[in-house]
């Protein structure tokens, strides 16, 4: 392993650009791009597909690079040139690991940005989530075309939504139709404010208010629309299943197996623990210290905790097969039209890269974070970039540029 920083890191000169203005990407990358940022734990101001800006060639740029790390520290350093407080990643190609990183992980001490720390993942707990429903599937204890109703009498049954016409494949591939909580001022205001980080969000109610949002526009499984209403759903399904929460399930099924010593899944508790990036919020033109923020918001939708390492050795096992049997990973990788080139499957992501390559991935944003992730089909190769501000706007300069040494890198290995 080695760790391939040492360019000059530019001063952090706050976030801009993030009206969310700039045309789209043309490419493939710009397509996932400009779905994912929606596609996050948290989409306050992005609901469904918004604009992403195109990253534009700058001195030092990631294009410029020679080797896939390079590529990488490049993206990384134009993040913070862009805004980021810190930026990390990671290259990973069979048992060769490389890391990079630019910025600070803690503006007040000044403290590096360390590839090693924990982050908030967002919306990357999906993939912890599908895959503990699969396996119960795997176990005969539920199918993925049960419905909603099925398992959770009457929590879909207002404002012309039913139940009992909605799968549990439907909740993991977004083709529902049922509204994102998080786009209502309700939720989303006092979260990106982050008024009050213990304040109690019980899953039903989060439910309740996304089905007060509008009637339904689709049918379900007509067609993909990103709603994190979908998963919190999915995590009252295994708790109506197994008599747990999805964070006890996901922590005997997934991260003690795996070793991942590093992940956890907070249900009530807004602080990150041990070694970890601080997360930070643009107000204005004021950064703010979100580190501490309310995970019972997101749930099962993207509450988790993580690193790296952890998230690149479950990644891994997800596409190796460790995790489901073959049945259901066939089922994993069945994706629905979302742009063309790119299709989702049950909480991971496929798309074709400009360069030919395909990979598996996601992204995730919650307030403070936004990480994103890239496997090849069998795991041996991948692609990850942490950075620690998040202020709920997508389509920055930094998601940009960040983003677009990712595949970069990737398409390089």
């Amino acid at each position: 392993m080695r760790d391939v920083s040492g360019a000059r890191i530019p001063t952090n000169t706050g976030d801009a650009g993030a009206d969310g203005t700039a045309r789209r990407p043309s490419t493939a990358r710009g397509k996932w791009r400009r779905l994912l940022p929606a596609a996050t734990a948290v989409c306050l101001l992005m609901t469904g597909a918004g604009p992403a800006v195109a990253a534009a060639p700058a001195t030092g740029s990631p294009a410029a690079a020679q080797t896939p790390a390079d590529i990488l520290q490049a993206g990384a350093q134009q993040g913070v040139a862009d805004g980021y407080p810190g930026v990390i990643g990671m290259i990973r190609q069979g048992d060769t690991t490389q890391y990079v990183h630019a910025g600070v992980g803690d503006r007040a001490t000044k403290t590096p940005a360390d590839p090693k720390a924990k982050f908030r993942i967002g919306s990357n707990t999906k993939a912890f989530v599908s895959t503990v429903l699969l396996q119960l599937e795997g176990e005969k204890k539920l199918s993925l075309d049960d419905t909603v109703e099925r398992w959770l009498p009457g929590a879909v049954a207002a404002n012309g939504y039913d139940g009992s016409r909605i799968t549990i494949r439907q909740l993991l591939n977004h083709t529902s139709g049922l509204p994102d909580y998080l786009g209502s001022l309700q939720i989303n205001g006092p979260y990106f404010l982050n008024l009050n980080p213990r304040e109690a969000y019980p899953p039903q109610n989060l439910v309740d208010v996304a089905l007060g949002m509008r009637a339904p526009a689709t049918e379900p499984g007509e067609k993909f629309g990103y709603s994190n209403t979908n998963y919190v759903l999915a995590g009252m399904v295994i708790k109506a299943v197994t008599g747990e929460d999805a964070a006890a399930q996901i922590q005997r099924r997934i991260i003690e197996p795996l070793g991942l010593r590093d992940t956890s899944f907070p249900t009530t508790d807004p602080a990150l623990h041990g070694n970890h990036l601080r997360g930070y919020v643009l107000r204005a033109i004021l950064i703010s210290d979100g580190t501490v923020s309310n995970v019972q918001v997101t749930g099962s939708a993207g509450a988790m905790v993580s690193t790296m390492d952890d998230l690149a050795a479950f990644g891994r096992a997800l596409m190796t097969g460790k995790l489901l049997a073959p049945a259901q990973m066939a089922e994993l990788k069945t994706t629905v039209p979302v742009a063309t080139g790119v299709g989702y499957g049950l909480g991971i992501e496929r798309m074709e890269l400009p360069c030919g390559k395909s990979a598996w991935g996601h992204n995730g944003a919650v307030l403070g974070y936004f990480s994103e992730w890239l496997s090849s089909e069998d795991g041996t190769e991948q692609v990850l970039h942490t950075n620690n501000e998040f202020h709920m706007l997508a389509g920055t300069p930094g998601q940009a540029h960040t983003g677009k040494a990712m595949t970069d890198a990737f398409c390089a290995l």
